[in-house]
């Protein structure tokens, strides 16, 4: 099901991040928004599958990035190309939007 998304914590997400573009979605599993998110970051951990990495953070166990990152709301998307923040997108969105973020970085 979600075979291409990733989890990332404290310890593997600067590496994860470092090359390429990959979008993350920070969340929480308490979080109805976060759950409603979800499908639709699975679905394009598999469409993009090779293009760029979908990643999904627990704000609950990674809190030292959420932290570095300023994540206040869940959801929030970020996008990074080579390790830098390109787009971040707070709150539930469509997936054409989330889409057209990663085609916008890649």
């Amino acid at each position: 099901m979600a075979q291409h998304l990733k989890y990332l914590d404290d310890n593997n997400f600067k590496s994860t991040i470092a090359h390429g573009v990959t979008l993350v979605d920070f969340y929480a599993d308490w979080c109805g928004p976060c759950r409603m998110i979800a499908p639709i970051v699975e679905e394009l951990a598999s469409e993009f599958h090779g293009k760029a990495t979908v990643a999904k953070v627990d704000i609950e166990q990674a809190q030292m990035v959420a932290s570095d990152f300023s994540v206040t709301s869940i959801p929030t998307i970020i996008i990074f190309k080579d390790g830098k923040e390109v787009k971040r997108i707070v709150g539930v969105r469509d997936k054409e939007t989330l889409a057209a973020a990663i085609n916008a970085a890649l």
